[in-house]
């Protein structure tokens, strides 16, 4: 059995598909759900699909190792970001090395980087001009979104769109494929893929 950790910083939606996906699963399972926001809708998500939760302040994270414990104590083989926006520490790229994958909601390189994220992105995408959008799964480095990716997909942009009717079709291909993504991985030992 792999266990998933999964991290997230906002409502969670993310969250609650990848953990609906494999709740039954013969090789995988969510173990834990981790946030460094105590506000965060994603706890009473993980609350009601009956996972553990753990909240840490940002020293926690990272001036100590504490996270890391946590991950061991759940026996943590994999970390999945969906909606987590702090830059991983050193100590977990080397103790997950290969091992932690995070999804945006652009065709990076594109559209990426420190602050690009949620809406911010779909408003960027629609000033461009770009006529398609889409997703990016890709591994996790020490900078924002700069990983190696691992699959990619697309949706069109027509003139008539909005931020909001972007996001729409940007959230609709998340939920489609992460989880798929994450148990190719996981179940195949390959590293990239494409559609």
């Amino acid at each position: 059995m792999k266990h998933l950790a999964l991290f997230a910083s906002g409502s969670g939606t993310n969250v609650q598909n990848i953990a609906e996906y494999f709740k039954n699963h013969a090789n995988v399972k969510v173990s834990i759900v981790l946030s460094n926001n105590q506000d965060a809708y994603v706890l009473e998500r993980a609350r009601r699909l009956g996972l553990p939760s753990v909240v840490f302040s940002r020293k926690e994270f990272y001036e100590t190792e504490n996270v890391l414990g946590i991950l061991n104590q759940y026996h943590t083989d994999f970390i999945v970001l969906a909606g987590f926006l702090w830059l991983i520490p050193d100590y977990l790229l080397r103790a997950y090395s290969g091992r932690i994958i995070n999804i945006h909601p652009a065709l990076l390189p594109k559209y990426g980087g420190k602050g690009m994220y949620g809406d911010k992105v779909h408003q960027a995408v629609r000033e461009s001009g770009d006529t398609v959008s889409g997703i990016s799964v890709h591994y996790v480095n020490e900078r924002y979104d700069e990983g190696e990716i691992i699959f990619q997909t697309t949706c069109e942009v027509t003139p008539q769109d909005t931020a909001e009717t972007i996001a729409k079709k940007v959230h609709a291909l998340e939920y489609e494929h992460y989880p798929k993504v994450i148990e190719r991985l996981l179940e195949s030992g390959q590293s990239t893929f494409r559609r």
